[in-house]
């Protein structure tokens, strides 16, 4: 199954492990939540999906690289106790905790979270010594003579033999105790991930063209030749930072992440069409309104691969355009949550949904207002903090509730400065200041509603109701944050172009699957 596949099992499985019944205590016993063990090529993003469902099922995570570890650290050093069996003293070796178990505690303590999952990479790559231990690990949930605590789910990961000489095969045993889920490379998969991860587009539009370059392992005279899901995204973040500061991607540091000198030579040439089309076609007027003939009659008369760079283009900027207003409506609408908790501390009462009204009688002095908004203030802090502590919260959330905090601090700041009568004129005050970010979210809004209607214009005007159109469309719905966008603000021409053209696309694949049947049944 593909890698989106893999994290909606585990999620199910986690969901299932730690359900309770009416005494609580998990519906399915410890010993019977079987471990699960993903089985798939390197860098596919096995290690990312835990974090993803981690903060998705709002649980705890420990991860740990088991080829990182001996088997001292995995199970604990060895002391000798005396104990008394039968009336006789005998010595006896126990053992220190586990690092790892001792991990699992920590988290507990540190984020008190007291389920999660315990992720063990690379277990089937451990040393001779080691491999006893990650077997009994996995069929009875202990490091050692310590358990893995109740409430924690066991994930491991390995990849197949054909990726690593020193990997080992699971026996019978083993197998029969845990729930395995074997991974595969899906670049359409991954898209849907690279677009809401900010992956530079000339990378996506690149690997649209030679998907199968997408994930290769080769095997040579010269040593392994190679390109990963990891090494497209890392190297998309170079592209982007190499941007910013006027920096040159040739191939030699194309390679240095795509280490297949065939598919680095082929991309770093593409990279450079890319910013040649890039600088041609001016993506950024053409959003603006300022459609010329002379790049329509360009495009159209342009090779296919070039026609996919210009579509990649406009959702590229489309794309940045969505995201502002992603970010920019999340902020408000945080920002506007805060000021009815803060209005409610005023006794302020709602006077018509979706508005911020008072009540005068919620008069308790300009004093009263400002330091309702410091609590108010002080109150997003500490859940900020404790979401981050819990590992709970995006980079993306992260940000957002950092602005809204600086809101609020300058809402305060306001508030201290100010010769307010009343709260009634102090929360109007607020009120007035709060204006200003829904206006700049408007202001937002418009331009990408506007760019999205000139990108229609510029398609409709080159390619019609084309194959183009098709591939523009289908880009729109893999963008996360077109399909919110397009939700939040709709789109007519876009739900026109949705419904035929996909529709068209999915007929002629059906069309196309009965007559290759017909074909089969006249051999």
């Amino acid at each position: 199954m593909n890698i989106k596949r893999a994290k909606e099992e585990i999620k199910n499985s986690i969901e299932a492990y730690l359900m309770k019944n009416e005494f609580g205590e998990y519906q399915i016993p410890s010993v019977r939540q079987r471990p699960l063990l993903l089985i798939g090529p390197p860098g596919i993003g096995k290690t990312q999906i835990m974090e993803q469902i981690a903060k998705e099922c709002q649980v705890g995570l420990v991860a740990y690289t088991i080829t990182h570890h001996t088997r001292q650290s995995a199970i604990g050093l060895p002391y000798i106790v005396e104990k008394k069996f039968q009336g006789e003293k005998v010595s006896v070796t126990e053992y220190t905790m586990s690092e790892i178990i001792a991990s699992v505690y920590e988290k507990i303590e540190k984020t008190g979270i007291h389920e999660g999952i315990l992720f063990i990479d690379e277990i089937n790559c451990v040393s001779e010594t080691l491999a006893p231990t990650m077997l009994q690990f996995l069929q009875c949930k202990t490091f050692g003579n310590q358990k893995v605590p109740e409430g924690w789910v066991i994930v491991a990961a390995g990849n197949p033999p054909e990726y690593n000489k020193s990997v080992r095969d699971f026996d019978v045993v083993t197998l029969d105790r845990i729930k395995k889920i074997d991974v595969a490379a899906d670049f359409l998969v991954w898209k849907e991930y690279a677009y809401h991860a900010g992956i530079h587009q000339a990378v996506l539009s690149y690997l649209e063209l030679k998907k199968n370059h997408f994930y290769c392992i080769e095997t040579t005279v010269d040593g392994k030749l190679f390109a990963t899901a990891r090494g497209w995204e890392d190297l998309s973040q170079l592209i982007q930072v190499y941007e910013a500061i006027g920096k040159r991607i040739d191939r030699e540091v194309v390679y240095q992440y795509i280490q297949h000198w065939k598919i680095a030579k082929d991309f770093s040439n593409y990279l450079e069409l890319y910013q040649k089309y890039k600088k041609d076609y001016q993506v950024a007027d053409i959003l603006d309104g300022h459609i010329s003939q002379t790049a329509i009659d360009k495009v159209r008369r342009a090779s296919f691969d070039e026609k996919l760079s210009v579509i990649g283009l406009l959702v590229s900027r489309l794309d940045e355009l969505f995201r502002t207003c992603y970010r920019s409506d999340s902020f408000v609408t945080m920002v506007y949550e805060q000021l009815k908790s803060f209005k409610s501390m005023l006794n302020i009462s709602d006077q018509s949904k979706g508005n911020i009204a008072v009540n005068e009688s919620g008069n308790t002095g300009a004093n009263g207002a400002y330091a309702a908004m410091a609590e108010t203030a002080r109150k997003v802090e500490e859940e900020t903090a404790r979401l981050l502590s819990a590992e709970q919260l995006t980079k993306e959330q992260e940000h957002i509730r950092r602005k809204v905090a600086a809101q609020l601090e300058a809402y305060e700041n306001m508030l201290k400065a100010g010769t307010y009568m009343d709260n009634l004129e102090a929360f109007e005050a607020v009120k007035e200041r709060f204006a200003d970010i829904t206006d700049s979210r408007s202001t937002s809004f418009k331009e990408a509603e506007e760019a999205l209607n000139y990108a229609f214009d510029f398609m409709e005007a080159a390619f019609g109701d084309s194959q183009e159109m098709v591939i523009f469309i289908t880009e729109l719905n893999t963008d996360f944050y077109s399909v919110w966008f397009v939700d939040e603000n709709g789109c007519d021409r876009y739900y026109k172009y949705n419904k035929t053209l996909l529709f068209a696309e999915k007929q002629k694949g059906i069309i196309h699957q009965l007559d290759e049947i017909e074909e089969m049944s006249n051999i």
